[in-house]
């Protein structure tokens, strides 16, 4: 039965946001009535209001400024912890309308559906990750696109919702600089999911959002997910593969979304409608995103900034330039990498390095011009029949091809091995042996070390890993199943298996003494 709430601080939300609730008879708890907005948009009802905040009152003795009075006065008063800081900024969205509650018209926005959201589950993950975080609401109008100020933005709802230019450049300017954007298709509603898919293209033109691999660490940043389970409309369940999507900006994800509700669940609740992720499931997701934002905010920070090749523009004559593959992949997720490699190897050596990195494909023909090519990446990748022939002559007529699986990930390895084997089907990738020169032509190479990731996963192994492809006992392929361009960048990278800074630098020195003198 439909009753108002009789305090007044309840009533005015409700007022508020548009919210209809049924009281149940079990303890006088608010459980969501299903109610739908005007011609054919998504439900305006999904969770609770968040719970009011505690009242910290503390009796005893208070004493004013000095001079004291003969006798203390005693009173009890309110006292305000201090405010966590906030992680979490779920954004206003969708355009107002007015709605009828018991008679009134009332303002309702689409964002305001499942209010408790974000701050139940901060709840949640704050008692079982042992941190102490926050979420805010915030809107465009008011928001100052800083992520220092707020890590992470919430998008949320059921109803198509189209933003500004100056919201859109604001956006990009926010992800660029290190924040997140997380999208949530609330219920699974179809409407929220193709509007937050067309603006993030509009956004980040060239850059789509791509199904998330489910070796990429937000599916093991703090739990072990496989396939997810889902929800439908009628109460059955199923298990699939995650239907998380993102965007990358190097190597991290800028923009993570579901398509499937995440937000209900994170509020403990859900609804005969829409598709969802079963609750506990959807805490652990949400517990993962938090833990995986919170561990690569420094590295988003980080990769904020431009390193400039200062001798991009200057003669290269006879001097090394170092020349990277650009391919369907995600071929640059290291931006900093190679200029910080070129830095180390002319510190550290009497070779004549140019700061410059030339971006080829392997259909230019000026690719034939630079002893060493260099490719890594995410994702899996394919060379066309062009592609593969090129390297064949170029590769047989001395040229060295250096690759790295960024980040460690299995799709660029998978991806790679199969491509070099096109190049060169009579030969596979060997380990290359300890005692060959490419370990000892200016570092001493006996030992490497590497990130706690692959120890974690590998054990405790401390020996060079790289592989290779020897033509007339000269290495033409020289690949890393494990990162290096990571330790290029001497930056943590919380998430990558690979080698560590020092090691990862002194490897990729040795390859370019080996580029030049062979």
């Amino acid at each position: 039965m439909n009753r108002r709430l009789r305090t007044h601080s309840r009533r005015e939300f409700l007022q508020v946001t548009g919210l209809s609730w049924v009281i149940g008879q079990a303890g006088g708890v608010a459980v969501p009535a299903l109610v739908f907005g005007e011609e054919n948009s998504g439900p305006i009802d999904c969770g609770p209001p968040p719970k009011a905040a505690p009242q910290h009152r503390t009796g005893g003795e208070s004493f004013p400024p000095l001079p004291l009075p003969v006798t203390p006065l005693r009173r009890t008063e309110k006292k305000r912890p201090p405010s966590p800081p906030a992680l979490i900024g779920k954004m206003a969205l969708g355009s107002v309308r007015w709605i009828t509650r018991d008679g009134k018209r009332v303002m309702y926005r689409d964002w305001m559906t499942d209010p408790a959201d974000v701050n139940t589950l901060l709840e949640w993950t704050n008692e079982k990750l042992g941190i102490h975080y926050r979420a805010v609401e915030t809107d465009f109008a008011h928001f100052s696109f800083d992520p220092r100020e707020l890590p992470a933005l919430l998008f949320a709802g059921h109803n198509s919702f189209q933003l500004t230019d100056d919201v859109r450049a604001k956006l990009a300017r926010y992800v660029m600089d290190g924040g997140t954007i997380i999208g949530d298709a609330c219920c699974g509603w179809n409407d929220f999911a193709e509007s937050f898919r067309r603006e993030m293209e509009l956004i980040f033109p060239g850059r789509p959002l791509r199904k998330m691999l489910p070796e990429e660490p937000v599916f093991s940043s703090y739990y072990k997910l496989g396939n997810f389970t889902y929800q439908k409309a009628d109460g059955s369940r199923y298990d699939d593969a995650p239907c998380l999507e993102s965007i990358d900006f190097g190597c991290r994800s800028g923009v993570i979304f579901s398509p499937a509700d995440m937000t209900c669940g994170w509020d403990g609740h859900d609804h005969p409608r829409g598709l969802r992720l079963v609750i506990d499931l959807a805490r652990q997701v949400g517990a993962n995103l938090i833990t995986y934002i919170l561990g690569s905010y420094q590295l988003a920070r980080f990769l904020s900034t431009t390193k400039v090749y200062y001798e991009a523009e200057a003669p290269t004559r006879d001097d090394f330039v170092f020349a990277q593959i650009m391919h369907e992949g995600d071929w640059d997720p290291d931006p900093s990498a190679v200029h910080n490699l070129l830095k180390y190897a002319r510190d550290n050596s009497t070779l004549e390095v140019k700061f410059k990195r030339q971006n080829i494909r392997l259909t230019d023909p000026q690719a034939a011009n630079y002893p060493l090519l260099y490719m890594t990446g995410h994702r899996e990748f394919v060379w066309n029949n062009d592609e593969v022939a090129f390297l064949q002559r170029y590769l047989k007529a001395g040229g060295l091809l250096l690759a790295d699986a960024c980040c460690g990930r299995m799709s660029f390895d998978m991806g790679f091995r199969r491509e070099i084997a096109k190049v060169f089907p009579d030969a596979k990738l060997e380990k290359i042996p300890l005692d060959h020169p490419i370990y000892h032509n200016l570092f001493d190479i006996q030992e490497v070390e590497y990130t706690p990731r692959v120890r974690e996963d590998f054990g405790n192994i401390n020996t060079p890993e790289l592989e290779g492809i020897s033509i007339d006992g000269r290495l033409a392929v020289i690949y890393s199943r494990f990162d290096l361009g990571n330790g290029w960048e001497q930056f943590p990278h919380p998430y990558s298996y690979g080698l560590k800074d020092d090691s990862a630098l002194k490897i990729g020195t040795n390859v370019i003494v080996y580029a030049i003198t062979h």
